[in-house]
């Protein structure tokens, strides 16, 4: 099962080499994390990067098991912004002059680097940002200013308080004329003190929510009062602005700053899958360990995880996280496919990647945050527990819920894809990729569902083929409705509610096709393909129940064939639960990296509950402080006398 999870053996043999390194290492320690305070936290976490990269270096690990020992640090912190941000930007904006100037330097922590878009008065709209960056042909340089408090940048990660440099995008101002927003590199901080420079104003954004969690990452504000740097210092790989202060776009296409897009939003989709499967482990075996009611003549009390209440809320989360692994794998082979033809100068499956790598983003990290969430109830009370290790993990993933493009504006993204593809199909222009099924639009539009009884439902193409008509019927009708409107824009705007619909039916077609295709693979291991097919037939009817209204609406399926996916969702439940904690055992977590008491590898939940109790500061001491001052005389009705 490891390897239908992980991959390749090699990349199941590096990572459990990487996850057991982390793990053996006392620096990386993090029970301890939610009782640090803010600055103890971050302290902690600039030592445990500084201890990350020492070991990096002594060990002379390759790039993926570098990402991997940081990843299983599992602390957020300015690396995760230098690697994940500052460094792709220069990669894919910088020319290849600037590119062997600045890489070097991030490549060898002599400069850290953050990315400052985001602004105090703007997010998602990032041609609404306020910064100005305006060349000055006297000195040859840029003069980097926040004319209003709204143009503040506020968010980025790192800025707070340890990133030297970063990525600033801002208003390009010319000759007089605004060019819109360009990405220069600007030094912050000082390479001998770490005192900002002139100009320059900018600290940590404050606690966020949770205890540890993201407050370990210094998110930060800045501000520029007409900070000059040398004119090339503008990332200028697409367009440039002469000595004379021309501005002249170069020969390199502008899509392929999608490349770098991609690459982001795989890696947030990767992250969903490793969020929710450590929230699942966690629960299936706590669920397993947990025994309550049921109990005959004295007899043992039921596990948890045997009521089928538990099943039904817990296995499509299950099924969700291998879901999620599986289409994440496959956006990686996009990244690969997208970029080649990029260089190759085909643009023609941009638009579709584009569209699927942003609902992707979407879909998975909204559904992850809820599952999270789902996890915590399932585990009972102790589940709000920071030892259990579910509060900080929902604590510390919801932000991206609205990093890298917030979710609805990215769905609505989605839908004018989808808009643009249906008024093309009656000039029989032939979608693409994820979208091609919409060439059979004369088909599916009058299809009928084939299903009889229940066991009808784990046929794959009858999935698919639901999953398409559903798809198709709601970009149609929302088209159809769209152009009722007396402009294209009122009418997107007023049916807005209903194109997110059609944009996340269109991506959880793509999640339940590629989870279809792998399990249509070789699979090495006895029974693992029959267990893999479990799962994806009940991540599809799970998808089919909770949304039954669009394929009742639609037509796609009738009633009768909606209960009989309910009936046959019932009996996967069965199937899958033999093998539950096993297909969580997969995941290959070290209790280190999991951080939770409940989803210990050995079971030995209560006695760690426990132990760790004791663990707290407040425990320190047997008599509280403030006894005496305040306990003391409410105890002996002492309080009208004293001094509170």
């Amino acid at each position: 099962m490891k390897v239908a999870w992980a991959g390749s053996r090699h990349a199941v043999d590096v990572a459990d080499r990487m996850a057991r390194l982390v793990a053996s290492d006392p620096v990386f320690r993090k029970d301890n994390r939610t009782m640090l305070s803010r600055q103890d936290l971050f302290k902690d976490t600039l030592r445990k990067a500084a201890h990350a990269w020492k070991r990096i270096v002594e060990l002379r690990l390759t790039e993926e098991e570098a990402n991997l020992l940081r990843l299983y640090v599992d602390q957020p912190g300015y690396v995760d912004l230098h690697w994940g941000m500052f460094v792709p930007a220069i990669k894919g904006q910088g020319t290849e002059q600037q590119q062997q100037k600045w890489l070097p330097l991030a490549y060898k922590f002599q400069i850290i680097g953050c990315y400052a878009q985001t602004e105090l008065g703007h997010g998602s709209n990032v041609q609404g940002l306020e910064t100005t960056a305006t060349f000055d042909p006297k000195t040859d340089e840029f003069v980097i200013h926040s004319p209003t408090l709204t143009s503040s940048k506020w968010w980025p990660g790192g800025l707070g308080k340890a990133s030297t440099h970063a990525v600033v995008y801002a208003r390009l101002i010319t000759e007089g004329k605004d060019y819109g927003i360009h990405g220069f590199i600007v030094q912050l901080r000082s390479l001998e003190d770490h005192s900002p420079l002139p100009g320059v104003t900018l600290g940590d954004i404050g606690g966020k929510f949770g205890s540890g969690a993201y407050n370990s990452m210094d998110n930060g504000v800045l501000r520029f009062d007409h900070v000059r740097i040398p004119r090339d210092q503008m990332l200028m790989r697409l367009s440039q602005v002469t000595r004379e202060g021309k501005y002249v776009h170069s020969d390199v296409p502008k899509q392929l700053l999608y490349g770098t897009m991609v690459f982001v939003r795989q890696s947030i989709v990767a992250d969903a899958s490793k969020a929710l499967s450590r929230a699942v482990c966690i629960a299936v075996r706590y669920s397993a360990i947990r025994k309550q009611f049921g109990s005959q003549d004295g007899g043992p009390e039921t596990q948890v995880l045997n009521y089928k209440t538990q099943q039904s809320r817990l296995f499509p989360l299950l099924a969700s996280a291998y879901a999620f692994r599986f289409v994440g794998d496959w956006l990686n082979w996009l990244y690969t496919d997208v970029t080649q033809k990029l260089e190759a100068k085909d643009f023609s499956t941009l638009q579709e990647a584009h569209a699927c790598t942003a609902g992707l983003k979407a879909v998975t990290t909204s559904a992850t945050a809820d599952a999270i969430e789902e996890c915590r109830k399932l585990c009972g009370g102790h589940g709000y527990l920071n030892s259990s290790g579910l509060p900080e993990l929902f604590a510390v993933y919801v932000p991206a819920c609205t990093y890298e493009g917030d979710n609805i504006v990215l769905l609505l993204q989605v839908a004018r894809i989808l808009m643009k593809t249906v008024s093309q199909l009656a000039s029989g222009k032939q979608p693409v990729g994820t979208m091609a099924y919409m060439g059979r639009v004369q088909y599916l539009m009058q299809s009928k569902c084939a299903v009889n009884r229940a066991e009808d439902w784990l046929n794959p193409a009858a999935i698919q083929e639901a999953f398409e008509a559903r798809a198709l019927r709601m970009a149609v009708n929302c088209a159809q409705n769209v152009n009722q409107a007396a402009n294209q824009e009122d009418g997107f705007y007023e049916r807005s509610p209903d194109l997110l619909e059609a944009a996340v039916a269109h991506i959880q077609l793509i999640i339940v096709t590629k989870f279809i295709e792998k399990v249509q693979q070789d699979i090495p291991g006895h029974g693992v393909k029959g267990q893999l097919q479990n799962l994806c037939n009940v991540y599809a009817l799970y998808i089919l129940h909770k949304h039954l209204g669009d394929f009742l609406a639609t037509g796609c399926i009738t009633p009768k064939q909606g209960a009989l996916a309910n009936e046959q969702r019932g009996k996967l439940y069965t199937q899958v639960r033999p093998n539950a904690v096993a297909l969580v055992d997969a995941f290959n977590y070290t209790d280190h990296y999991l951080g939770s008491v409940l989803g210990r590898y050995d079971g030995n939940v209560y006695p760690a509950l426990y132990e760790e109790a004791w663990k707290d500061p407040l425990n320190e001491t047997v008599v509280p402080e403030g006894y005496h001052q305040y306990l003391r005389p409410l105890l002996k009705q002492q309080l009208l006398s004293a001094r509170l």
